[in-house]
């Protein structure tokens, strides 16, 4: 009969989702057995899932995160090309609107992945859970943590039959998304209520699945639509991403007084006449739609700032969109979660399996990347009505101007675009858009004249049927 780890040798790994599996993957070897605790049923193939609602709408990895996830589980980004995913070079396959104009196609700086959601969480999981150290728990509720204020020592949960039990861990690992109850389990263990901000526009999602025409299905580029917040108007935006199988999944959203509805009728009149631009409409209305609308609010910016509290247990982290969920239009949750795990690995490695402080080390690293991708995504939305009970700080207003003179200069120059981007993908840290080179080029402005109009070319206007 094959031994049972100690106890003080178990990961439980709460949430089996994007993050929680990449956690799993990431403690792998660390400890002598890895248990991933999910609520739902996992699908053995690309398939969708109850506990996952937004995998009906567009995803994008950026490159900061396949590199994370490169390293975490080697192949996996060949994996994902060979299974349909494209890769798709940025901003060269980009056609982007923003609030000051259309961005130039720039040569390649960094890149991201597309692909289903589907399809991301089914590759990826097929790669975690091949490692025979790594088991699930499928239909199991988490009801709260073991332990007390100063070290957690594992998990109460619940089987779909009823059944309670207690995972005895070295560690435990929060993934469970938007719904995660760490608040009240900390607060059950006798810890303070942990600092919390919350910016909330209002924003409504709708997304649908469209076979693209013929002689688009490959080789497609990126087309989105951005807001412009100094008009006054509600935020409107538009993402057709080119995914696997000839598809393309558009996501349309919009802010107080200006959302989407869910009704397959007005998903194309929104996207020609509600958008700044009509170039998805057009788009869209050449292409075949594959499914229903998917439509969800659950949007809302929210960031727990545990790296702050006076106290926290040994053997509890809180990774993923349970620690700090954003706007999706960012795209950025994918990619923090990838380079939170990467954190957690390199973090372990270093201290120990079970160190005393380790937890906190990993909540204050896991700090940064979380922060940037944070400070992107409220950068604009704090600004709208009724986003936030106070209104943008100062903080808020020097940042957001700083940050539309750096959007306008990159319309029309190549390098503050390829600065700007070593962020958005989260490959360097915010502080390369304070080098005085940058600074400099902020005061000047473009170097080159607005485009007209957006920067398709003759042969993608073809392929499309727009010419």
């Amino acid at each position: 009969m094959t031994e049972r780890p100690s106890p003080a040798r178990v990961a439980v790994v709460l949430g089996g989702s994007h993050t929680g599996m990449l956690t799993a993957g990431a403690l792998a070897g660390l400890a002598d057995r890895v248990v991933v605790v999910e609520r739902d049923e996992l699908p053995r193939a690309p398939a969708p899932r109850k506990g996952l609602p937004q995998a009906g709408h567009a995803h994008m990895l950026w490159s900061g995160g396949v590199r994370a996830m490169e390293e975490l589980l080697p192949g996996i980004t060949e994996a994902l090309l060979a299974a349909g995913a494209r890769r798709a070079p940025v901003t060269t396959d980009v056609v982007a609107l923003s609030a000051h104009g259309w961005f130039r196609r720039w040569p390649e700086s960094h890149h991201v992945v597309l692909a289903g959601r589907d399809l991301l969480d089914a590759t990826v999981r097929a790669h975690v859970l091949a490692d025979e150290r790594v088991e699930v728990l499928e239909g199991t509720e988490v009801l709260g943590l073991a332990g007390g204020a100063e070290a957690v020592t594992g998990v109460r949960v619940r089987a779909r039959d009823g059944r309670e039990r207690t995972l005895d861990a070295g560690m435990v690992v929060d993934a469970t998304g938007r719904g995660s109850g760490a608040p009240r389990w900390l607060a059950a263990l006798g810890l303070p209520e942990p600092e919390r901000r919350q910016v909330d526009t209002g924003l409504a999602y709708a997304s649908r699945l469209y076979l693209a025409p013929d002689l688009a299905r490959d080789g497609f580029p990126v087309v989105n639509v951005q807001p412009d917040p100094r008009d006054g108007n509600p935020g409107r935006a538009g993402f057709l991403l080119p995914i696997e199988n000839g598809r393309w999944i558009v996501t349309l959203n919009g802010t107080r007084g200006g959302e989407p509805s869910s009704a397959g009728d007005d998903f194309l009149p929104f996207a020609r006449e509600r958008l700044r631009h009509p170039l998805i409409g057009d788009l869209l209305a050449r292409a075949e739609p594959l499914s229903d609308v998917a439509f969800t609010r659950a949007t809302v910016n929210r960031r727990y700032f545990y790296e702050r509290m006076p106290a926290w247990p040994d053997n509890f982290t809180v990774l993923g969109d349970a620690l700090a969920a954003y706007n999706p239009v960012y795209g950025h949750g994918l990619a923090v979660g990838a380079q939170s795990a990467l954190l957690l690995r390199e973090l372990t490695r270093r201290h120990g399996f079970g160190a005393s402080g380790l937890s906190r080390r990993v909540q204050k690293a896991v700090a940064r990347p979380v922060g940037a991708a944070w400070d992107f995504a409220i950068g604009q939305d704090v600004f709208y009505p009724g986003a936030t009970e106070d209104g943008p700080t100062l903080r808020d207003r020097v940042v957001a101007a700083y940050v539309s003179r750096l959007m306008h200069t990159a319309t029309g120059n190549g390098r503050i675009a390829r600065r700007v981007t070593d962020v958005t993908s989260l490959e360097r840290r915010a502080e390369v858009l304070l080098a005085p080179s940058v600074l400099l080029a902020a005061l000047v402005g473009p170097l080159k004249p607005a485009l007209a109009g957006p920067p398709l070319t003759a042969e993608e206007l073809k392929k499309a049927g727009l010419q």
